[in-house]
């Protein structure tokens, strides 16, 4: 499921964003409103966390602008006012959730898994190929109905290279999907998780793999 964090505080932004990646979530950030805009225009994103202060576009003109093109996004909204009219006004703009600054990051986790229920189906919640099946809403994984115990770093593997249906992964943009810790961020750790992946799918082998190219998982005809 593909997340993006929206604040122009750096430090929050990106420790969002790793702790989510650490969860499982494919986790992009933007730190304002405009790139917040263009990432949602470029790609599917199903959840957003997103500030209400924000430079350049303001949060609200963000969410508003994001429901008036009719974008299934479900938004969580951030805000360091926490009071009720504050509140009212960021639902009736379309969010679908509000939290106010500072917060419990177990909350955020838990109004997160909620909107990931209310995602519509259809918007790559069930993501399948080659016999591979993976539910993205309940986060779990299978291959022809065995359930695979795997961990977040395989999970986010074998997500990433579903969600882009035949295309070509390559080593640094499973790295940049996937990992977030700067010790990380080797090809090595990429190469070594998508090893264990491997072994956990069984044969036959359903991962593609080329130089220069990457991985991929060839999506059914």
């Amino acid at each position: 499921m593909r997340l993006l964090v929206v604040d122009d505080e750096h430090d929050l932004a990106d420790g969002l964003a790793d702790g989510l990646r650490r969860e499982g979530y494919q986790v992009e950030v933007a730190y304002d409103g405009a790139t917040a805009l263009d990432r949602t225009a470029q790609a599917q994103i199903d959840l957003m966390v997103l500030d209400r202060d924000l430079p350049v576009l303001s949060g609200d003109v963000v969410c508003h602008s994001l429901r008036q093109r009719g974008d299934p996004v479900r938004i969580l909204m951030l805000t360091a006012a926490g009071g009720l009219d504050d509140r009212v006004t960021g639902l009736d703009l379309g969010a679908d959730d509000y939290l106010a600054k500072p917060f419990a990051y177990v909350e955020l986790l838990a109004r997160l898994r909620a909107l990931a229920r209310r995602t519509p189906q259809g918007s790559g919640a069930v993501l399948e190929a080659a016999g591979l099946r993976i539910d993205a809403l309940r986060r779990v994984a299978e291959r022809d109905g065995r359930p695979l115990r795997l961990t977040p770093k395989e999970y986010g593997v074998l997500e990433t290279l579903l969600s882009v249906h035949g295309a070509w992964v390559d080593v640094d943009q499973l790295r940049d999907e996937v990992w977030a810790q700067p010790d990380e961020r080797g090809r090595g750790v990429v190469k070594a998780a998508v090893h264990t992946l491997r072994r956990k799918l069984g044969p036959p082998d359903p991962i593609d793999s080329a130089p220069g190219f990457g991985y991929r998982i060839e999506a059914q005809p």
